[in-house]
């Protein structure tokens, strides 16, 4: 990493011995005749994050970052050129009838033991970090219904209740007009299943229905739970299906109103890790920072959730080996191999992702993406693997299957278990959930003061030499023991900044 220097300084990043690029650090690039320290003399001007040649690359050579390839040379390049997307070919995934199993799972870290948080504990167990009443819904044509009883609610209502956090409607666009028998109509109907349980709900579950919808309201409804679902078909007008809903939610709020925060060992924390608007830097501060809070959480016996098969696929030769069991190394290549199928079903491909965004921050494609991606997930090993709206079943690092949308990856996770979210930007989002805090963290000290309302920590300081991955991953770990303990607020959660709930639906809609 870089030392501190003057602000003209030039800056770049080189993070592997063997790597033939590095990008460049300075918030607005490099001029070509730039000389840099110990290196070439820049033949263009290069932004910033983005790559540059170390030395001579040969038309069809390897370009190497992080140390793995990220692509092939289109043309050759001289040593100081700009290594623009246009210059780097794409190469193949990773074969995965070919790839090692649980050959080298992380020797487990020490305990870290002591730390604990603020929680409200659940009947089954579980630890919320909110205390929120969820309104299920099973259909969408009643979403317009239950928005203007959530209004009313939060008037009327929550007032009365003031240990209860807020009143969230999970719509979606899901339950009718769709192929609700298809064997992958399984993913959306057990994800809106599980979203109900999150442990932020306190297993307060309230369903409203249409009526005549294809996904009934008794099928997202947990067993064992007493009748808690308002049919707006029953009702006799609009107004009596208003007063029916605030009368089973005040019930409700009720019951959680008596719920209290208790001290509760770390190792009860959900947390889920996720990026979106990525960039260059992403890979080099946010992400590897998160990586070194995240093996500080299992080291607390906590459970971690990464996600995002587009983003893990071309780096999955570097988790298949970390799995405890070839079983859980199987079930990785399991979730690579049906997204592949999923994708070629639609005529599309991996290619697809990156973002314009992404690219403009200095991504040349997705394989350069998923190498910084995957560090989120730091070095321990990988114990369970959950297809898309799965129910978290162990402790330690776990791969939660999902698409890459952040929009989709928030709600699947939330599904998952997960009860507090850090999301690592680059670019910059004001993306944020009702049901779960979610601790935003950029990449570039830049946008963290153009965004000081919005960023909750700034991992551009290791970039800068300000700070190591070491010193800013344990700040973002005490970071999350306040945040799940409702000592600070992320920006996002004072804003009021929340994002719609997305449903994954790879079935037919009819």
């Amino acid at each position: 990493m870089p030392e501190p220097g003057t602000p003209d300084t030039p800056r770049t990043i080189r993070l592997h011995e063997a790597d033939n690029v590095a990008i460049v650090v300075n918030s607005f690039g490099l001029p070509e005749g730039t000389r840099l320290p110990d290196g070439p003399t820049l033949r263009q001007f290069v932004p910033q994050g983005h790559k540059l040649a170390l030395a001579d690359i040969a038309e069809g050579a390897e370009i190497r970052r992080y140390g793995e390839v990220i692509g092939r040379a289109a043309r050759p390049l001289a040593a100081g050129d700009w290594v623009e997307e246009a210059a780097v070919l794409v190469p193949a995934a990773p074969d995965l009838d070919r790839l090692e199993l649980a050959t080298r799972p992380a020797t487990p870290l020490p305990p870290l033991e002591g730390y604990s948080f603020e929680g409200f504990r659940n009947p089954d167990g579980s630890v919320g970090t909110k205390n929120v009443l969820a309104i299920s819904t099973s259909v969408q044509c009643v979403a317009g219904t239950l928005d203007f009883a959530v209004k009313r609610i939060k008037e009327q209502l929550l007032p009365r209740f003031p240990h209860v956090d807020d009143v969230v409607a999970l719509n979606h666009s899901y339950g009718c007009g769709v192929a609700i028998n298809a064997p992958e109509a399984v993913v959306p109907i057990r994800t809106l299943q599980n979203l109900a349980l999150n442990p932020n709900f306190g297993g307060e579950v309230m369903i409203v229905g249409l009526g005549c919808e294809k996904l009934q309201p008794e099928r997202l409804m947990p067993d064992g739970m007493p009748p808690g679902i308002v049919r707006l078909q029953e009702e006799a007008g609009f107004g009596a299906m208003v007063d029916s809903i605030l009368a089973m939610a005040e019930a409700r709020l009720e019951a959680l109103n008596r719920r209290r925060r208790e001290t509760c060992p770390a190792s009860d924390l959900v947390v889920g890790v996720q990026c979106g608007g990525s960039d260059a830097f992403s890979g080099v501060t946010a992400n590897p920072a998160v990586g070194f809070a995240a093996d500080l959480l299992v080291r607390a016996g906590a459970t971690v959730m990464f996600s995002e098969v587009t983003e893990v696929r071309d780096a999955i030769h570097l988790l298949t080996p970390r799995a405890v069991t070839e079983e859980v190394g199987r079930a990785l290549i399991r979730e690579m191999a049906w997204y592949d199928s999923y994708l070629a079903r639609g005529e599309a491909d991996r290619s697809a992702n990156p973002s314009p965004g992404n690219k403009k921050g200095g991504l040349a494609n997705v394989v350069e993406k998923a190498l910084g991606s995957v560090v989120k997930s730091g070095s321990s090993p990988i114990v369970d693997v959950l297809s898309p709206g799965e129910r978290v079943r162990k402790k330690g690092l776990v791969f939660a299957a999902t698409p890459a949308s952040d929009f989709v990856c928030g709600t699947l996770q939330l599904a998952s278990g997960m009860t507090l979210q850090v999301f690592t930007t680059g670019r910059g989002t004001p993306y944020g959930l009702a049901a779960a805090p979610v601790i935003k963290m950029s990449t570039r000290t830049d946008l963290a003061q153009r965004w000081s309302d919005l960023i909750d920590l700034d991992a551009g300081r290791i970039a800068s030499g300000e700070a190591t991955i070491e010193q800013v991953g344990w700040d973002l770990f005490r970071l999350i023991l306040d945040v799940a303990s409702g000592r600070t607020k992320p920006w996002s959660d004072r804003w009021g900044l929340f994002n719609a709930l997305t449903l994954f639906n790879p079935a037919p809609v009819t």
